[in-house]
């Protein structure tokens, strides 16, 4: 696969280098040059092909030019340990669960294929990488999971100072080895804009830097497989238009999804669906993107102000909001609503989402009454598992959902964090002494 930044396409590099540099050098995102057309793919699937070896057929046409079909089932197979699942909830309404990993969230997802490639490259290239990532959340402890003790491969995690939950505080801080957690005092968006400075910066330079936010190629192309996924399950059952509904604050996922329809995935519409850090609906409202502090929410992973994903959407609708918008519709939830999905759905349905999901299918709601569409199927993309946000659920729905044992084990483990000031001197002291 060769891809390009988004900022221009004149240089053109193989999937491998976008893997490991994560930012292109102009500070433009790495997105696919090639056009693909998987249609006949998609719908010659077998609905119970287990979901690797489901990835390894759709990855094998992407990547055919670097790696071989056997190369590209190992990565898989040891990426893919773990599956999605479709829960229904009503006629024509479904949840996807993506938090059948080892840290209950989606971003599990990518962050398994990118350590297991990334690990498969430096395999016999006797390299050495470190990866620089900021969390709003769920990134920091799937990429921390991901990647403990992978070989000449060592972590370092940016997270806002008291703005993501205690378990995903627990989840990231408390593993050490080759996993280190920066405890920054600013937002989400000062973590990510020092991770961007930090692979821009003259004096880092000749650090082996790459990243495992979803601005790596490598992170989003994976999560892609998982609309592929539903689709093949639905397909056999579909009356009209498919729909997903999408929890979204850095936008990776969504964009993966776009990328799906890219390549011939039958989607009517995706939904964006966003807390009140909302500067993606306005884009679609008012045509101007006006990025902003973020601001803090129960779906607090999604406490995006400037969103980085944008900037892949906009190469894909060629800067164009009216063609965006024939494709995405975008709706903003508040606090209390989400609060208020969640009690609806536990007391309706018997059935437990964390605020993110609650985002989501609120969403969707808003989205069947303003379109007046009661007769597509919608599926509502669950991100996280319900647990993550005990504190969260609590309040919504007067009690707590069960941790799974995966959550349970981190808990009595020590947190183990670096507490640094949000600015690039301080991370590029933290990293020439790693370096």
């Amino acid at each position: 696969m060769k891809t390009a930044s988004t900022r221009s396409f004149d240089q053109a590099v193989f999937f491998r280098d976008a893997l490991f540099q994560g930012l292109a050098p102009d500070g433009g995102l790495y997105v696919p040059v090639q056009s693909f057309d998987l249609r006949e793919l998609y719908l010659s699937l077998d609905p119970k092909l287990p979901f690797a070896k489901l990835s390894a057929r759709v990855l094998s046409p992407l990547l055919s030019d670097e790696m071989s079909e056997t190369a590209i089932q190992t990565i898989c197979e040891g990426a893919f340990f773990f599956s999605p699942a479709l829960k229904r909830l009503e006629k024509n309404l479904y949840v996807l669960e993506l938090y059948h990993g080892p840290s209950a969230a989606f971003k599990d997802f990518g962050a398994s294929f990118l350590a297991t490639a990334m690990s498969w490259f430096l395999k016999n290239e006797n390299k050495r990488s470190i990866i620089l990532t900021a969390t709003s959340g769920d990134t920091g402890s799937a990429v921390a999971q991901a990647f403990y003790e992978k070989p000449n491969i060592d972590v370092v995690i940016l997270y806002p100072e008291g703005r993501v939950s205690p378990l995903q505080e627990k989840q990231l801080t408390t593993l050490g080895k080759n996993i280190h957690a920066l405890e920054i005092r600013g937002s989400f968006d000062d973590c990510q804009r020092l991770v961007k400075e930090a692979f821009l910066s003259e004096r880092l330079a000749h650090l082996p830097l790459t990243s495992a936010n979803s601005i790596n190629l490598g992170r989003l192309l994976p999560q892609s497989l998982y609309y592929i996924w539903a689709f093949i399950q639905l397909r056999e059952s579909l009356t009209d238009d498919l729909i997903f509904s999408v929890p979204s604050g850095n936008f990776g996922n969504l964009t993966a999804g776009v990328y799906a329809w890219k390549w011939g995935l039958p989607v009517h519409r995706f939904i964006a669906a966003t807390n009140l850090n909302d500067v993606v609906p306005e884009y679609l409202r008012t045509k101007r993107y006006l990025p902003r502090p973020s601001i803090a929410t129960y779906s607090n992973a999604m406490d995006v102000g400037n969103p980085s994903n944008f900037e892949r959407l906009e190469q894909i609708f060629q800067k164009s909001p009216d063609l965006m918008s024939s494709l995405i519709s975008a709706f903003s939830v508040n606090d209390s609503d989400t609060l208020q999905t969640m009690k609806e759905t536990w007391e309706g349905y018997g059935y437990d989402i964390c605020p993110h999901t609650a985002v989501g299918l609120k969403a969707c709601q808003d989205f069947k009454k303003n379109w007046n569409d009661e007769d597509g199927t919608y599926v509502v993309l669950a991100t996280a598992h319900p647990a993550k946000f005990l504190e969260v659920a609590e309040k919504a729905t007067g009690r707590q959902p069960e941790l799974p044992e995966s959550l349970q084990s981190c808990l009595s483990r020590p947190k183990q964090s670096t507490l640094l000031t949000p600015d690039l001197e301080a991370l590029t002291g933290f990293l020439l002494n790693l370096g």
